[in-house]
């Protein structure tokens, strides 16, 4: 038997002494055993008792201990409360002053920053607004020289042509002969004066409000009040398949094996790896964002629902017809491309997500990297509508994000 202190003999502890007692043999409680943790009488504690070989101690030397623990616990609290104390009384103070501090100085960055972004703006809107004007100017001033140049031109032709007119009506053959020069050199002056010719320098210059830095907050603006508004979710009936659609129609995983679930029907794309979105837009402003991240080989952008589905061709392959328009990655290829035509983009990495601004009233569409706040390439034209988002990928995933 391994014991604590003294082993307690037969009648160690038999009396019946103050407090409890030990329910099985009415004893004081003057020992305690440290396997079971609690006290115990001496029979218990002794040669037959129910804590022979346990760890035994007297209940006053383990009082003694827990005691002397508990001074060490006060003593900590003291100190632990005294450090409390110092904190609340010398650190927060402090750091409540700091913080409003910080808050004033962050403020006035804010300010300050938004001030010289209000300004930079302000000075842009007066360049563009002086531009505008400039042009609308030089078309005016050029409509007005060709009036005056075209009336000028309907005097001469008039003047011509009734002279002409007159001889034919009062000269006689042999008069008629004799004017035979002045006819050949009205004619001749006449002749020269050519037929109206289209000019560009009659037409307003849209591209004179084409600005990058207004491009740029205009894109941060769409994206940022936008994005978050459009439900873009892909149309199962077109997915292509070698792809796989998730669960809520916002993600797109390329397979290289040809899926047999997939009843063809005439909206899927049935060769090239593409999707289109279940909504279309004819009018208006809409943004929205992918997550290209995990994707080598994708294409993002807008298609007509006049899109052909079937077949190898390159009517169906997006960016290779009148149809489609869209930003392309292939490894670290970047293009857009349209109508068979692709403009090299100059990126030194991907993006990991790709804003799509489409702008029907102005007929503009931007692709657009939220991260650096970079618009990596801007497309004007004539869209021909109803226009809806397409997708297609030929490496992992990617994901319409909001």
């Amino acid at each position: 038997m391994s014991a604590e202190g003294a082993e307690p003999g037969p009648g160690s502890g038999s009396g019946p002494g103050p407090g409890p007692l030990c329910p099985e043999h009415g004893q004081a409680l003057s020992w305690f055993c440290g396997s079971e943790r609690r006290p115990v009488c001496a029979a218990c504690a002794g040669l037959g008792g129910r804590c022979r070989g346990h760890r035994i101690r007297r209940a006053e030397e383990r009082a003694e201990e827990l005691r002397n623990k508990i001074v060490d616990q006060c003593e900590r609290l003291q100190l632990q409360s005294a450090a409390i104390t110092k904190y609340v009384a010398d650190v927060l103070p402090g750091k409540n002053q700091r913080a409003v501090s910080m808050a004033s100085a962050a403020r006035e960055l804010v300010i300050q920053r938004l001030s010289l972004v209000r300004s930079l703006c302000e000075s842009e809107e007066q360049r563009l607004l002086e531009q505008v004007h400039g042009e609308e100017e030089r078309a005016h001033q050029s409509i007005l020289t060709q009036r005056v140049h075209w009336a000028e031109a309907l005097q001469k032709l008039d003047t011509i042509r009734t002279g002409l007119v007159g001889m034919l009506t009062h000269l006689d053959d042999l008069q008629l002969i004799q004017k035979e020069q002045e006819i050949f050199e009205r004619t001749e002056e006449a002749e020269g004066i050519l037929d109206p010719q289209e000019s560009e320098m009659l037409n307003f210059n849209e591209k004179c409000t084409r600005s990058p830095l207004l491009t740029q907050l205009w894109a941060t603006a769409v994206l940022g009040s936008l994005s978050g508004t459009e439900d873009i979710r892909i149309d199962e009936r077109t997915v292509s398949p070698f792809l796989q659609l998730s669960d809520d129609r916002k993600t797109l995983t390329f397979s290289t094996k040809k899926s047999k679930a997939c009843a063809d029907g005439p909206e899927r794309f049935d060769h090239w790896p593409n999707a289109l979105a279940a909504t279309s837009f004819q009018n208006g402003l809409h943004a929205w964002m992918v997550n290209v991240q995990n994707s080598c080989a994708y294409k993002v952008g807008v298609a007509s629902g006049h899109l052909p589905r079937k077949g190898s061709g390159s009517d169906c392959r997006l960016g290779h017809n009148a149809f489609s328009w869209v930003f392309s990655r292939y490894d670290q290829e970047f293009r857009f491309s349209h109508n068979g035509q692709h403009e090299p983009l100059g990126l030194l990495r991907g993006p990991a997500q790709l804003g799509v601004v489409l702008d029907l009233q102005a007929q503009e569409l931007l692709f657009y990297e939220p991260a650096s706040g970079t618009v990596l390439c801007a497309y004007h034209g004539s869209f021909l509508g109803p226009l809806f988002p397409v997708f297609a990928v030929a490496d992992q995933t990617i994901s319409i994000v909001r």
